[in-house]
């Protein structure tokens, strides 16, 4: 099991990944197309993680970081290596 650390910016244009942060450990900075309500935007991060990392919705657990922009996720069945080369 991996560990993500995102930073969110919701109710953008688009969903697209915005890249890694030089923090230690590393942050990897999206934007997503859902507004911040009633958990639409922490669906739809999980789905596009789910989605870009080719596992099930289900394999993608928010940890830490529900109300905030910045999110601690747990990736199963995805190494670090994967995670990092994945965006």
């Amino acid at each position: 099991m991996s560990r993500l650390t995102v930073k969110v910016t919701p109710n953008a244009k688009k969903t697209e990944v915005l890249g890694w942060t030089d923090d230690d450990p590393p942050v990897l900075r999206l934007k997503l197309a859902a507004p911040p309500v009633d958990g639409k935007a922490n669906q739809a991060l999980i789905a596009f993680l789910a989605k870009s990392l080719g596992v099930p919705k289900r394999a993608v657990t928010l940890e830490r970081g529900a109300s905030n922009r910045t999110k601690m996720l747990a990736i199963e069945g995805v190494d670090d290596g994967a995670l990092r080369a994945a965006f």
